[in-house]
């Protein structure tokens, strides 16, 4: 059996960070920041499409979860390719499809072509968080990687805040139809944006790789992603802890609608500022991932273990009960906590493979986060909300949160063992 591919020197990234870095972080952010927002526009008009549509809740989170659906399978192929084509080429590509779908949407006539509009959207953005948080970190220095994964990763919770929120306000004054088509607009003039500031070459130069893209065999390529005991674990405990960071942004703003009797817009101005809180929480978290694990790496699986039991603590109390605003500062409370594995999954994820396949490593995260549950969350949800109602759908969530707690515990048995194997090749 091959032993594990080591990391070259120049994994470490660049000295320090540069202008151009944050240009770079600034763009990939707000591309982040449309592509959840054509996500999640769907979610804040939930209400009005039941109504016209006369749709169940099952069909609504379908509706919901086919982008997550449509992300998991795509992920994986697309992110490889970016690897090998260029990943400003790759993001730019992306960026203008989801835009174009989300206007597809716009004039969508019945359930069956809003979800092909949504299974498009799904399709450009399946590649884009784990491409885009590659292009991030290789411009960065290493230390900044769990805040940095955690921030980049934030966009798409301040896009589903600014998706929800907006979209519900267009919504309500000029119908669903035109909430969709000014977050297509908006995405569009973004990836134009992209490629006219952003230069390949340049950040292969800060990263410290070769100008030309290299297309490392694949069967190395493969190997590499899947090398280690404890970056596979990480894979399966990020991707169960997103379950319930998948339901909720997708359910609560019906879930507002429905028990606390809060019109569209109120509603989605509410569920806006839990995602707010979410966003807070994942940068919040991520920050002191890097912090407390300075010469201790083991604790940012403590960490992990940490936010998902708070996570699951924080729901189980809430669903239990009455709406009001005991209830509602614990959702916050859930809310600060369900995304808090993202900085340290990342961060361990970038620390366990190679540099020069970053952008697969991420989309074999982002593969796991939205199969085992950024699509089944929002979709077993609406199925268990027809059955159960939509509270006690809500009320299952944090058996996913306990499991992923336990996945992650098992990581403290290799972690330093496999980190130290891929550390720098000494000359």
């Amino acid at each position: 059996m091959a032993g594990p591919i080591a990391q070259s020197s120049h994994d470490a990234g660049p000295p320090r960070a540069t202008a151009y870095a944050w240009l770079v972080f600034a763009l990939s952010f707000g591309l982040l920041i449309s592509d959840y927002m054509a996500r999640q526009v769907l979610n804040a008009v939930f209400p009005m499409l039941k109504a016209e549509w006369t749709l169940s809740d099952g069909q609504l989170g379908l509706l919901s979860g086919i982008v997550a659906v449509m992300v998991g399978l795509l992920t994986f192929p697309l992110s490889l390719a970016a690897d090998r084509w260029g990943r400003v080429r790759s993001l730019t590509l992306m960026a203008i499809l989801w835009s174009l779908a989300t206007l597809l949407c716009a004039v969508a006539s019945g359930f069956h072509e809003m979800l092909i509009g949504r299974a498009l959207v799904g399709v450009g953005e399946a590649a884009y968080g784990s491409v885009g948080i590659a292009l991030v970190v290789s411009v960065f220095p290493q230390r900044l990687r769990a805040t940095l994964s955690a921030a980049f990763m934030a966009g798409g919770l301040l896009g589903q805040v600014l998706g929800v929120a907006i979209g519900a306000q267009i919504a309500a004054s000029h119908g669903w139809r035109q909430a969709f088509f000014a977050i297509g607009i908006a995405g569009l003039v973004l990836g134009v944006l992209f490629p006219l500031l952003v230069r390949e070459r340049r950040n292969r130069e800060l990263a410290g790789l070769p100008a030309a893209v290299s297309a490392q065999p694949l069967k190395v390529a493969l190997r590499s992603l899947v090398a280690s005991r404890s970056v596979r674990l990480a894979y399966v405990g990020s991707g169960l802890q997103m379950f319930a960071a998948g339901a909720l942004p997708a359910w609560l703003p019906s879930y507002l609608n429905r028990y606390y009797a809060l019109p569209v817009d109120q509603a989605g101005r509410a569920a806006a500022l839990l995602l707010l809180v979410c966003g807070a929480g994942m940068v919040l978290c991520g920050m002191l991932s890097d912090r407390l694990a300075r010469g201790r790496p083991d604790r940012k699986i403590a960490l992990a273990v940490t936010y998902c039991i708070g996570t699951a603590a924080s729901l189980a109390l809430a669903f239990q009960l009455p709406a009001g605003t005991a209830q509602f500062a614990l959702i916050a409370l859930a809310m600060f906590l369900v995304a808090g594995t993202t900085g340290p999954a990342g961060a361990m994820v970038a620390n366990l493979t190679p540099l020069l396949v970053h952008g697969t490593a991420f989309a074999t995260l982002t593969l796991a986060n939205n199969l085992l549950g950024l699509a089944p969350g929002p979709i077993l949800t609406g199925r268990f909300a027809d059955s159960l109602g939509l509270l006690g759908a809500l009320q299952l969530l944090p058996i996913p949160c306990l499991a992923a707690a336990a996945v992650f515990a098992l990581m403290r048995r290799s972690y330093l063992a496999d980190l130290a194997q891929m550390a720098p090749a000494k000359a």
